[in-house]
């Protein structure tokens, strides 16, 4: 199989190249946890998940009628934005021709934010391609504490932008410039479905319930189905948390490595699987290889 990346049309704009790539089991493009203040988030220690489950995480009792996806709604609102993995996590707001809309995108490099596709081009929603995005690393509220940075350039693949496929419903935000901290980006893996199957997963970002896409909210619990292009999961998620990271951890490594990008509810979810799940398009060698491309075209 092969991907092409397609990109909203501006001056001097050229569309990618076909990228196609030999299959293999396992491949990590590493990351880095950025500038470190010697200080773990309690989140991070506390919340993150790591290793394998047979059963579910149990499921918190809390009184009231939060909106969620599956079940009792157990996110927890992240409050250490500034430290890592959360820093590397952004709200974006997004304007299009047809409104303004939230989502949620994520550091594969220092001037790449990886979304999903439907939050740079839909058709139906937006009108095609969103016209500008705000891109707000950590953003805590009213606070932005690494300000924010607008972006006009995006990206997704053909199999998103003309066939509307939610096995490749994947985009790209190009930044015109670095932040001027080191924040650190995400590992991405593709891994084989023995080492996905009943992994702990990890989700974070901004959803439109709650926060009203302003703040950072976490779930994790485990990868229910490994199918071949998209991963399904019981872990708690609302419409503004596309294009979030869905990561692991390596043996051993504190560096987060994302497995696929978050993009659906359990309406996505076909319903001869037999659970219900959240899910996302899988991390397979040809989105790894694009992803890649699309880091190397924007540099350091």
């Amino acid at each position: 199989m092969q991907l092409r990346s397609i990109s909203r049309p501006t001056a001097g704009a050229q569309e990618g190249a076909a990228v196609a790539v030999a299959s293999p089991d396992r491949e990590v493009l590493s990351g880095r946890r950025g500038a470190e203040t010697g200080e773990v988030s309690l989140a991070e220690r506390h919340l993150v998940v790591r290793g394998k489950r047979a059963e579910p995480i149990p499921r918190r009792r809390r009184q009231g009628n939060l909106e969620t996806v599956i079940g009792p709604d157990d996110r927890t609102r992240i409050l250490e934005t500034h430290l890592a993995p959360w820093r590397m996590i952004c709200a974006l707001e997004i304007d299009s021709l047809f409104g303004s809309f939230i989502g949620t995108g994520w550091f594969a490099g220092p001037k790449t934010l990886i979304t999903a596709g439907h939050c740079v081009f839909d058709n139906v929603q937006m009108g095609g391609w969103a016209q500008s995005i705000v891109a707000s690393p950590g953003r805590s509220g009213s606070d932005r504490p690494f300000g924010k940075m607008t972006a006009t350039r995006f990206s997704s693949v053909d199999r998103w932008i003309q066939q509307r496929d939610p096995d490749f419903d994947i985009g790209c935000i190009h930044l015109e410039a670095a932040p001027t901290q080191d924040l650190g980006f995400f590992g991405i893996g593709v891994l084989p479905n023995a080492d996905l199957e009943q992994a702990m997963v990890n989700i974070a970002g901004y959803p439109g319930d709650r926060g009203d896409g302003r703040e950072q909210f976490f779930h994790a619990n485990r990868i229910l189905r490994a199918g071949p292009r998209r991963i399904f999961y019981d872990v708690d998620t609302f419409g503004g948390q596309s294009g979030a990271p869905a990561w692991v951890y390596e043996d051993g490594s504190t560096v987060p490595v994302v497995v696929g990008i978050h993009a659906y509810g359990t309406g996505g979810t076909p319903a001869d699987l037999g659970i219900t799940a959240n899910s996302a398009p899988r991390v397979i060698p040809e989105v790894l290889e694009q992803i890649r491309a699309w880091v190397a075209q924007d540099g350091e």
